[in-house]
């Protein structure tokens, strides 16, 4: 049978860790708690030494050469659903932030975690700790930690939180996704052409200056470009990164993000997948805060600031400010114009039938499914487009190379 290493919680607080054989996780997790321990991680062992120093109590530790020196998104989440279990057992929070500093697989974690511990035993609450350290926790994170200790229910909330941003989670990993093969195959592209116009094309430039005779302007023109590409290749790249670097400055730009994000909304095709991956995003967040005591001025206020696309954010003021003059906010979200029809006519039903919070979570769940349907259309009209592009553009360079070589036949004939 499969061997499995966990890490596990004793009822005191003490972290257990080992390896079991079973059929599957869920005989491991079971296992586990009719010995009175809580699981905590679970996962496959190594089939190399690892089984062995496990089984001797000590695991020498691996250099690790590509760790992170920042606390990620996917530690995050883990550090938040592992709290959230930690307290639904009944350990005190300052017991419970102990053991996840045992539990933590960075260096950058463990610190993380040390701090908010340091402060939570000197007297501050959690949500204080944690806006203090706001490069790690958002906005929209410690608003959520701060309603769950007004509530005195925060092992519940921190279970919805981590529920969330799991969910945010599986949405962006679709997209990254969907995004690997038409990236891979633009890189494919660029280095095929890169090949040909470097080392095939100027293979043949001496032997048409050789032929004494003008050469079509298709010919002309590649064996230019593979020249100088050959010769300058170091300064298109040079002008590649500046580009790069000039982008993302500009993009810092409130004038210049709004103007590009409305571009991108505008876009065929892109522009819809972007509008729902926004949409299913907010109506999420907007349905956690709502979900733990935030009220709607201030969970828009939060929302805003997690919007990637300026546009979107920037109406949610318009509508934030109807909504202070008691204007609703489904019918001027509606009236703003660039949100989908079906996102604000969903939300108006359900901020006039006293069930906003519970619409919003519809809202997400439709354009989960939404965003799948837009990726897909979205992957069968690109991906066709691009093979098509590099065939032309290959076909192109081969076939402006022939009508050198044929004009050379016409000479010696």
């Amino acid at each position: 049978m499969p061997l499995f290493r966990y890490k596990a919680v004793a009822p005191g607080g003490a972290v257990s860790t080992g390896e079991l054989d079973a059929a599957n996780e869920a005989e491991i997790l079971d296992r586990l708690r009719d010995q009175g321990l809580m699981p905590m991680q679970v996962a496959p062992a190594a089939q190399s030494g690892g089984a062995a120093a496990s089984r001797s109590g000590a695991r020498a530790p691996r250099r690790r050469w590509f760790e992170a020196k920042r606390v990620t998104r996917d530690q995050l989440l883990a550090i938040t659903r592992e709290l959230a279990t930690l307290l639904r057992a009944g350990l005190p929070l300052d017991r419970a932030l102990e053991t996840l500093i045992g539990l933590a697989p960075t260096p950058a974690v463990t610190a993380l975690l040390q701090g908010i511990r340091d402060e939570v035993r000197g007297g501050k609450a959690l949500s204080q700790a944690l806006d203090a350290r706001r490069e790690v926790f958002s906005r929209f994170y410690v608003n959520i930690v701060r309603a769950g200790e007004a509530g005195g229910a925060l092992a519940s909330v921190l279970t919805r939180l981590a529920d969330t941003m799991d969910r945010n989670k599986e949405l962006r990993e679709t997209v990254k996704s969907a995004l690997i093969y038409p990236v891979i195959l633009i890189g494919v592209a660029v280095a095929s052409v890169m090949i040909l116009l470097i080392y095939v094309v100027p293979q043949f430039q001496q032997t048409f200056s050789q032929a004494g005779k003008a050469l079509p302007l298709p010919t002309v023109v590649v064996i230019f470009v593979g020249t100088f590409l050959k010769q300058w290749w170091w300064a298109l790249i040079a002008a590649v990164v500046l580009a790069a670097a000039w982008f993302r400055r500009k993009l810092g730009e409130t004038a210049f993000r709004g103007r590009f994000d409305a571009r991108m909304l505008s876009a065929p095709l892109l522009g819809d997948l972007v509008a729902k991956v926004e949409v299913a995003r907010f109506s999420r967040t907007l349905a956690t805060l709502l979900g733990n005591g935030v009220t709607l001025l201030s969970a828009l206020s939060i929302v805003k600031e997690t919007m990637g696309n300026a546009v979107l954010g920037a109406s949610l003021e318009g509508v934030t400010a109807r909504l202070r003059e008691g204007k609703g906010f489904g019918r001027p979200l509606a009236e703003t114009g660039v949100w989908p029809k079906l996102a604000t006519q969903m939300i108006l039903v359900g901020e006039e039938s006293g069930r906003l919070e519970e619409m919003l979570g519809r809202v997400a769940d439709v354009y989960d499914r939404e965003v799948q349907v837009a990726i897909k259309r979205f992957l069968a009209v690109l991906e066709p487009a691009l093979i098509l592009g590099l065939a032309v553009l290959i076909g192109g360079i081969v076939f402006s190379i022939l009508l050198g070589v044929m004009g050379m036949s016409e000479l010696v004939g």
